[in-house]
């Protein structure tokens, strides 16, 4: 599996085919204006088959003329140089083009799944899979415009494909934190390995309503790597702490909430379901202490 630096190119000259697909690829940046990149490494892929079912798989993704973004450990490895094994294909692309995907990939003979019609879908052929996603799992993270104007180029078994950036990556990493997986050594290598690539006024601005996880993975960085801690920037974590401060001041919140099934429905179940937590929308009991009066606005 080729991986070069693809400087950036003027464009072809424009055939009809050619037409046909810029103007299915609506209101998406072109391939050619996007700054290419110096790809450091690749992943390995799980077993000798999955090596052509990838190959084969970008053939059709490119053929259909949808715009994605290459994503998942495939961009890890492209930033960080960090070569490890992977059993699929993280796609990335916007949620009124994911259903287009997965047809056009059944009119090719795979197979399709929705697994779950609020981020993710699947493209298989025997054992092995692509997950075309749209959305993180809790909510967050739609994938919009602005992950396409932010996206790089690269080189990948001969076609120019658009690979997530490194802040909207980080981005889709920071709330995986199952107990079986944990995406923060992603964060923290992300980080370490493309911290001068980072739009920090951007990820705050992503995570704005969420700006504890950010804290939380920027003191990890700080934790794992100390002489390193010059790679954040000192008004972003200046800004955190200032938040955070403000926020101890506040008295505490009078709903019992539990946003910990962001990161793992599972692992968290039993706060909603036995606890009497709010999960992330829907009403849970009050904190004890708290009568329904007040909460409701009366008189304390």
């Amino acid at each position: 599996m080729d991986a070069d630096t693809i400087p950036t190119k003027k464009p072809e000259p424009t055939t009809e085919n050619n037409i046909t697909a810029s103007e299915r690829e609506r209101g998406s940046h072109p391939l050619h204006l996007m700054q290419g990149m110096e790809v450091k490494a690749a992943p390995t892929l799980a077993d000798p088959d999955a090596e052509s079912f990838v190959s084969e798989a970008l053939e059709d993704l490119v053929a259909c003329h949808i715009p994605f973004l290459l994503a998942g450990t495939f961009a890890i490895s492209a930033y960080t140089g960090i070569t490890r094994p992977t059993k699929d294909l993280d796609i990335f692309c916007k949620a009124g083009d994911y259903a287009r995907i997965l047809a056009h990939f059944k009119e090719k003979g795979y197979e399709i799944e929705v697994e779950d019609d609020r981020w993710l879908g699947k493209i298989k052929k025997g054992r092995h899979f692509c997950d075309v996603i749209f959305a993180a799992s809790n909510g967050t993270m739609p994938i919009s415009d602005s992950w396409f104007e932010n996206a790089r180029q690269i080189e990948m078994n001969g076609h120019k494909v658009r690979i997530i950036a490194p802040t909207e990556l980080i981005w889709s990493k920071c709330f995986v934190q199952l107990r079986h997986r944990y995406d923060g050594g992603d964060v923290v290598h992300m980080i370490l390995r493309a911290h001068d690539q980072i739009d920090w006024e951007k990820l705050l601005n992503y995570m704005e309503v969420h700006w504890e996880v950010l804290l939380i993975h920027l003191l990890n960085f700080r934790w794992i790597y100390p002489t390193e801690r010059d790679k954040v920037p000192d008004w972003l974590l200046d800004e955190l702490l200032d938040r955070l401060k403000a926020q101890r001041e506040l008295p505490l919140p009078q709903m019992k909430i539990c946003r910990g099934r962001m990161f793992s429905r599972v692992d968290f179940e039993i706060d909603v379901k036995e606890w009497g937590f709010a999960d992330v929308g829907g009403e849970g009991d009050l904190r004890e202490g708290v009568d329904e009066e007040t909460r409701k606005g009366g008189p304390a």
